[in-house]
């Protein structure tokens, strides 16, 4: 939860229910920037994509980088309908209206349901009540208030080095994470002076650490978007590399809490992969362990499957010989050189029972490619969540 010394200075935001959830909570949230802040994001890489992605990625051009709102609804993925692209549109021109701002300032975000239709009317209808709620302490209940089918809110916080700085995150998503940018939603404010072309570099390298390194399902969004404001109401210009390192602990820690609160998820599995021919390569290993449903029915009945491993870093599209493989289960040996490793297989299922789990991956030779990733186990609860999401 936040307090009032982690949230950086110079933001408002605000929560309310404007109808577009079955149930009667707060589905719409608005954070503003006192003063035009430096932007960057980065967004999904499916070919089917939302329009307020569209709409996000055209105003993030037009504004050069300077923005001033953020406009997310939940339960309604504005996405593959008639005028997903439309009602995005018309929500920014709302926004600018309302706050006597340039629509184009506003970067618009949705989750929920695809294919149904959003009624541009209902945000219109919350705008007054959003702008006379906006509050600097109300950044709880604007995280509250972008949650789908997560079970609890998800926020980070940092000082930037010399603590004279904040920065404060935070995002939504617990199923259809696999996001390759970068269903995730993700946003942070800092009140650090960072220009936009430093903002888009911190971006893209913590990126790669964080959000680019979870999977929960394998399945990447329509909607994904990470977006940071800096808008500099601290008047400290941080160091490029103390700024970026705080950047990069927030994204760690919502990427992080996403697989935690996985659908259905009981176990955090932390995987690494090591000796590969590169970072890329390893990467590619480590994505193709964490999204073998396989391997993750095995981690959720603590089965010390090992060949599963095996055999899901050989579907990885990375050449390398099994011979040089060794793999660790909670630090136990399981295989070393391709073959079973000799081990008390009562006893590691033991360890496999822990909520969090790790599984290390290691190929024998020169190889200098590293990389960490992060999963969950696969359970039943998941398809009962995903059986029923409509209704």
């Amino acid at each position: 939860m936040s307090s009032a010394d982690s949230l950086p200075l110079g933001y408002r935001y605000a929560a309310t229910y404007a109808g577009i959830r079955k149930v009667e909570k707060d589905d719409v949230a608005l954070i503003v920037s006192d003063t035009p802040a430096s932007a960057a994001a980065v967004f999904t890489r499916n070919r089917v994509v939302a329009g307020p992605v569209t709409v996000a990625r055209r105003n993030l051009r037009i504004s050069r980088g300077r923005m001033q709102a953020i406009l997310v609804n939940a339960g309604n993925a504005n996405c593959a309908t008639t005028t997903a692209e439309a009602v995005a549109q018309e929500s920014t021109r709302l926004v600018g209206e309302t706050l006597g701002i340039a629509p184009h300032c506003v970067l618009p975000a949705s989750t929920g349901v695809i294919g149904v239709e959003l009624d541009a009317q209902k945000i219109a209808g919350a705008l007054p009540r959003l702008k006379a709620e906006l509050d600097p302490g109300s950044f709880d209940a604007a995280a509250a208030a972008i949650l789908t089918t997560d079970t609890r809110p998800k926020t980070a916080f940092a000082a930037i080095k010399g603590g004279r700085a904040a920065i404060a995150g935070m995002c939504k998503g617990s199923g259809m994470i696999h996001p390759r940018m970068a269903t995730t939603l993700a946003f942070v404010m800092t009140d650090a002076v960072v220009p936009p072309a430093v903002l888009r570099t911190a971006l893209k390298q913590g990126i790669e650490r964080s959000f680019n390194r979870i999977s929960v399902d394998g399945d990447t969004s329509t909607n994904d978007t990470v977006a940071v404001f800096a808008n500099g109401a601290s008047k400290i210009t941080p160091s490029v590399k103390g700024f970026s390192e705080a950047l990069a602990e927030v994204l760690a820690s919502l990427a992080q809490q996403i697989v935690k609160d996985g659908e259905g998820a009981r176990k955090f599995v932390t995987i690494e992969v090591r000796g590969a021919p590169t970072d890329r390569a390893a990467e590619k290993i480590a994505r193709s362990i964490a999204n073998s449903p396989l391997v993750k029915t095995a981690i959720a009945g603590s089965d010390p499957n090992w060949g599963r491993i095996l055999s899901a870093a050989g579907n990885a599209g990375v050449a390398f010989h099994p011979q040089h493989a060794d793999i660790d289960m909670q630090g136990m040996a399981v295989c070393r050189g391709g073959l079973a490793a000799d081990f008390v297989e009562s006893e590691l299922k033991t360890k496999l029972d822990a909520a969090e789990c790790s599984i290390q991956f290691k190929l024998r030779g020169r190889g200098r490619g590293q990389t960490r990733f992060w999963t969950c186990d696969l359970t039943e609860e998941y398809i009962r969540i995903n059986a029923s999401y409509r209704t």
